[in-house]
C-alpha cells in the first residue's frame, strides 16, 4: 500500500450543486436604492406624487380643462363656486378651474426653463472655478458676486425693463438671477471632490480635464446640485407669479397664476375665489417642491443615507 496514491477527498457540494439557490445578490443600482429610500419618506413621497399630478395636469391641460382659458360668458360673470363651476367664474364669466389648469402649463414652463438656464450656466461656471482654482476661480466668482449683490427681484425687473415683458423674457430673467446660486453650490461641492483619490489617480494616468469633470467630478458633486434644483424650482414658480402680478411677466390673455392673482385683486371683497384658487395653486406647488428638496437632501447625504438604509430615522 505504500506505493498507491491516496484517494483525493471529494469536493464539498456547493449551494448551487445541492439545488439551493445562492444567497448572494448583485448590488442594487444606486438610483434604485435612492428611489427606494425616497419612497420610505412619506412627506417626500407624497410631495413627489402631488408634483407629478401637477406636471401631468400642465402637460394635458387642454384635454383636462372644462373650457377654454378665454371662453367668455357675460351672463355667468362673478359666479360663486358651484357644481357647474367648481372654482367659480371671473368678471368676464371665464371658468376659474379651466384657467388654473391652463395656467399651470404657463407657470411651470417658465419655472423649468428658468431653472434649466441657471443650472446649465451656473454648473459650468462652478465646475471651472472649483476645479481649476487660482485666477480662474477669482475671475468667475467675483463676477458671480457682482450678480449676487443685486436684489433678485430688482435684477429680474431690470432685465425685463430692457427686454420687455413676456413668458420667454421672464424665464431668462429668473434664470440669470439664479446663475450665481448654482455656481456657488457647484463650486463648493467640486472643492470637496477634486482632491479625492480616484480623481488624482485618473489624472496620473493621463485622463483629460474634460473626462475628469464629466466622468468623476460632476457625478460625485451632483447631490447638492440636485437638491438646489428642487428648491430653485419652487422659487422660480414664485418669482414668475410675482413678476406676472406686477405686469412684467406673462401678458393677457394668456393664463398665469400670478396674472390671475393680479386680476382678482380688485374683486377681493366681492369675489374671493378669483384670487384664492390660483393662490392655493402657487402655495401647493411651492410647498411640494420645498418638501421634495428636503427629502432629497436627506436621501443624498451620505450620513443620513446610511441611517435610513439601516432603518434609522
Amino acid at each position: 500500500m505504500t506505493g498507491q496514491p491516496l484517494p483525493e477527498p471529494a469536493a464539498s457540494p456547493t449551494a448551487t450543486d445541492a439545488g439551493v439557490p445562492s444567497t448572494s445578490r448583485p448590488p442594487r443600482p444606486r438610483w434604485r436604492e435612492t428611489l427606494g429610500l425616497l419612497l420610505r419618506n412619506p412627506t417626500a413621497a407624497g410631495s413627489a406624487l402631488v408634483l407629478l399630478g401637477i406636471v401631468l395636469m400642465a402637460i394635458f391641460d387642454e384635454s383636462i380643462a372644462p373650457s377654454g382659458a378665454n371662453q367668455i360668458s357675460v351672463e355667468d360673470r362673478l359666479q360663486a363656486p358651484s357644481w357647474e363651476h367648481p372654482f367659480g367664474t371671473d368678471d368676464l364669466g371665464r371658468d376659474i378651474l379651466s384657467r388654473v389648469i391652463l395656467g399651470a402649463g404657463v407657470s411651470l414652463r417658465v419655472g423649468f426653463l428658468a431653472v434649466g438656464i441657471a443650472l446649465l450656466i451656473g454648473t459650468v461656471i462652478g465646475l471651472l472655478a472649483g476645479y481649476y482654482g487660482r485666477w480662474v476661480d477669482d475671475v468667475l466668482m467675483r463676477f458671480m458676486d457682482m450678480l449676487f449683490a443685486f436684489p433678485a427681484v430688482l435684477l429680474a425687473i431690470a432685465i425685463l425693463a430692457v427686454r420687455g415683458p413676456g413668458s420667454g423674457n421672464t424665464a431668462l430673467a429668473i434664470g440669470i438671477v439664479y446663475v450665481p446660486i448654482f455656481a456657488r453650490v457647484t463650486r463648493a461641492s467640486v472643492l470637496g471632490v477634486r482632491e479625492e483619490v480616484y480623481v488624482r489617480a485618473s489624472r496620473s494616468v493621463g485622463a483629460s480635464d474634460l473626462r475628469l469633470l464629466t466622468r468623476h467630478v460632476l457625478p460625485n458633486a451632483a447631490p447638492p446640485i440636485i437638491v438646489q434644483t428642487s428648491i430653485s424650482l419652487a422659487f422660480a414658480v414664485l418669482a414668475e407669479a410675482a413678476l406676472s402680478f406686477l405686469g412684467l411677466g406673462t401678458q393677457p390673455p394668456n393664463p398665469s397664476w400670478g396674472l390671475m392673482l393680479a386680476e382678482g385683486r380688485g374683486y377681493i371683497d366681492l369675489a374671493w375665489w378669483l384670487a384664492f384658487f390660483p393662490g392655493m395653486a402657487i402655495f401647493l406647488t411651492v410647498l411640494c417642491f420645498n418638501l421634495l428638496g428636503d427629502g432629497l437632501r436627506d436621501v443624498l447625504d451620505p450620513r443620513q443615507r446610511t441611517l435610513m438604509a439601516g432603518g434609522g430615522r
